[in-house]
């Protein structure tokens, strides 16, 4: 298994060789490191990436049974009340999803104030947060102009790939 160092030193071989993937295998341990030219970062993404590999479970479902088909059915008669207005404003927002598997922060120390908070409007490239991953402190950007209507995630809370960080409205 490669320790943390040796991890590092292979994520700044890729970066200085603009190799698009290396994918290491030792037994259990797997790691796949992406370079820039792989593909390009979303919302401040760090330009290369490494964390390790698990295979997830097939996932197998059974055919509808003759119950479920009449439910669907009797619910398809069923009419749908108009959507409220609050439903209607939450599908303009857009949400800001983390880009990363990592520790959640928003602002860069506890002293300091947080980079948005709920109502600030932001720009194309605004800090939003912080995802510390791997001991790397990686600022989250905004892809969108808007304003922030609400914050999703508690400060030094983990985080995964693509959770909803923020929700904003770009109107």
């Amino acid at each position: 298994m490669l320790d943390f160092k040796q991890i590092q030193e292979l994520i700044k071989l890729v970066n200085k060789t603009n190799t698009s993937e290396v994918k290491i295998e030792q037994g259990d341990f797997k790691i796949l490191i992406r370079g820039e030219k792989f593909s390009k970062p979303k919302i401040g993404q760090a330009p290369i990436m490494a964390a390790p590999l698990q295979q997830a479970p097939p996932i197998v479902s059974a055919p509808p049974t003759q119950a479920a088909q009449v439910v669907e059915k009797n619910d398809a008669k069923e009419t749908k009340a108009p959507a409220s207005t609050e439903e209607q404003q939450s599908s303009n927002l857009i949400e800001v999803k983390s880009p990363m598997i990592g520790t959640f922060y928003r602002s860069s120390s506890p002293e300091t104030p947080p980079f948005v908070k709920v109502g600030d409007t932001i720009e194309e490239g605004s800090v939003l947060c912080i995802v510390e991953a791997m001991k790397l402190f990686n600022e989250i950007e905004s892809e969108v102009t808007g304003t922030i209507v609400k914050v999703l995630v508690e400060n030094a809370n983990p985080v995964e790939y693509d959770t909803p960080l923020f929700l904003v409205d770009p109107s």
